[in-house]
């Protein structure tokens, strides 16, 4: 016997048992088709897999064996699949501004435990120092956060000295 000869029965047998196959799952899915009652509910993932099977196959094979849907449907569902795939959705970033990291939140923390007396602006300044550009407004909201209180405010030499009547001037 030649290679040819060889090679070409070996090939025809493969090919007789995958046409046994594909005909005992067709009848297979034809029974269970015929036992369910109502539209099988299917998920978006086993939708994208028939989808790309069916996208492979053609419409005109899924005219042939498409029992869940109609072929103009599965074909839909690939083309949904290609497009969630390169619409940028995972590129997309959430609305707002993003979130301070966590160890420059732990130092805006430690600096303001530390220095009670230090406001925001001066541990905006600070953190400045350090090569961190922070808002006043984000400390105060990192701080409130905590469950920390804004630091003492001084307004100069009157929150300092008990005033009097108004008419005299400030005693110290």
């Amino acid at each position: 016997m030649d290679w040819a000869r060889i090679l070409a029965y070996v090939t025809g047998t493969v090919d007789q048992e995958l046409l046994a196959r594909n005909e005992y799952l067709a009848a297979e899915n034809r029974i269970m088709k015929a036992q369910l009652k109502g539209r099988p509910k299917l998920s978006d993932a086993e939708r994208g897999a028939l989808g790309e099977i069916g996208h492979r196959l053609g419409r005109k094979v899924l005219a042939d064996i498409a029992t869940v849907a109609r072929p103009d449907t599965i074909l839909g569902w690939y083309r949904k699949l290609v497009a969630r795939k390169f619409d940028g959705s995972k590129a997309r970033r959430g609305p707002g501004r993003p979130r301070i990291r966590q160890e420059v939140e732990e130092l805006i923390i430690r600096m303001a435990s530390e220095n009670r007396d230090w406001g925001y602006d001066r541990i905006a300044g600070a953190l400045g120092n350090l090569g961190y550009e922070i808002s006043d407004q984000t400390i105060g909201n990192i701080l409130r956060r905590y469950g920390l209180p804004p630091g003492r405010r001084s307004f100069g030499l009157t929150s300092r000295c008990w005033r009097g009547p108004t008419s005299s001037p400030p005693r110290c």
